[in-house]
């Protein structure tokens, strides 16, 4: 699809949702299932487009992956040591999460190996994690040093490092963590605040043992890692989307069911209910490594908030839905600091400040804090993705407020996380 126009909701919305695996645990469904002995299966995995990459990346080192359906994989192990020197490019489409999380994998195989992708991940700095597992022994080739795809890398023998991190990023934090797996000792990972802990709840379930102490990580080399079979959660990042669409529709009914529940996914969570929103909870349960929860939401004026930096790993996907969010808030809201929206699949600072005042929103930039005065009425424009997917979802949910009719073109990018978001947007509109 390469454009969507919507016209303004006039009625409540209404419906029961299941969301799509979430993306970051379904590329770490398929990693640590290629990674461990014996055979996992998964269902409700994210059939997106990155995830995909991911999984045809260890079909190309020697890793059996079964689909017994659009959306359940079973994957025979090969465990730690035994992937094969692929024969081809791993190709990575657009998926930024592949790409860092394969070069900390790579690095402790004896055989070399070289990661491309699209225009947008070929633009996207890996130095941030080439430059500690070159400290730990790997060879790395690229542009600029290594810092731009395609990217060669050679490993085999690591050595431990204790890294300290200038900004908590869960990519670089999971790509050291795996490096790690494969060191001779102990490699220790510390961040400023904390960013998602998936790779370290997926290192736990799957068998391994590792160590945390405040923001400091730390995992032995040389564990191995058991088969496990699980639903993924649904995307909470995904369903954020139509979480705001509940929200600024008044009177909307929508339940939402089967929910990743991970204290570091949540901010959306916090900044809605500190807008005023009022979330009905049902029973949270477990999921494989992850919590997940049923819940509504109820919400009348709309307070502003405000967002810090600290607050930005817990929510950054988050943040072009939240720009939405604001423009009908009742003052001023801020998101300070948000430099890395910058380099994201597009600059989202810039897409979201661009398209949300074609539509008449009082929003700009300073620097990389994103300011918005509202309430302010929308009206419905042309606008264009930036061929970055929560870009374009968020503004399509934008157009569900504005007057008249808006055109969002560019719709293909949506295919990397979210295929049937189309389809969900119908059930809650009819």
């Amino acid at each position: 699809m390469n454009s969507y126009t919507v016209q303004k909701t006039i009625r409540p919305l209404s419906g029961t949702l299941c969301f799509p695996g979430d993306k970051s645990l379904s590329h770490r469904a398929i990693i640590f299932g290629a990674l461990a002995e014996g055979v996992s299966e998964f269902t409700n995995v994210l059939a997106g487009e990155d995830c995909v990459c991911t999984r045809k990346a260890f079909e190309d080192m020697g890793v059996r992956v079964e689909s017994l359906s659009d959306t359940h994989l079973r994957i025979t192990g090969r465990g730690l040591r035994g992937l094969q020197a692929p024969k081809k490019e791993l190709y990575l489409g657009n998926s930024g999460t592949s790409m860092r999380l394969l070069l900390g994998i790579l690095s402790g195989f004896d055989f070399e190996a070289t990661l491309t992708g699209d225009a947008s991940l070929s633009s996207r700095p890996m130095r941030r994690v080439t430059d500690y597992l070159k400290q730990m022994g790997a060879r790395i080739d690229g542009r600029d040093s290594g810092n731009f795809a395609p990217i060669t890398i050679h490993g085999g023998h690591l050595e431990p490092i204790r890294a300290l991190l200038p900004m908590a990023s869960a990519q670089v934090k999971s790509a050291l963590l795996l490096a790690g797996l494969f060191a001779e000792g102990e490699t220790a990972v510390t961040e400023p605040s904390k960013s998602r802990d998936h790779t370290e709840r997926f290192l736990s379930f799957f068998g391994g043992r590792i160590k945390e102490k405040d923001l400091t990580v730390s995992i032995t080399g040389g564990q191995a890692l058991q088969a496990k079979s699980f639903a993924i959660a649904g995307d909470i990042s995904s369903a954020a989307f139509f979480m705001a669409a509940s929200v600024l529709a008044p009177g909307s009914q929508i339940r939402f069911e089967s929910i990743l529940w991970n204290p570091t996914r949540t901010g959306i969570v916090d900044v809605l209910k500190r807008m005023g929103v009022v979330f009905e909870m049902g029973p949270y349960r477990e999921e494989g490594p992850e919590k997940i929860a049923d819940f509504m939401l109820k919400s009348g004026e709309l307070r502003p908030f405000e967002i810090k930096k600290e607050e930005l790993p817990r929510l950054i996907d988050e943040i072009p839905i939240l720009t939405v969010l604001a423009t009908q808030a009742n003052g001023r809201s801020v998101i300070h600091d948000a430099d890395e929206l910058r380099v994201k699949e597009t600059d989202r600072i810039e897409s979201m400040v661009t398209m949300l005042s074609r539509m008449g929103a009082k929003i700009h930039a300073q620097g990389n804090t994103v300011i918005v005065e509202g309430p302010t009425p929308l009206h419905g424009a042309k606008l264009h993705s930036f061929k970055d997917h929560r870009t374009a979802m968020s503004l399509i949910i934008a157009g569900l407020i504005a007057d008249g009719e808006t055109i969002v073109e560019g719709l293909d990018c949506i295919q990397t996380s979210f295929p049937n978001f189309f389809d969900l947007l119908r059930t809650i509109r009819k």
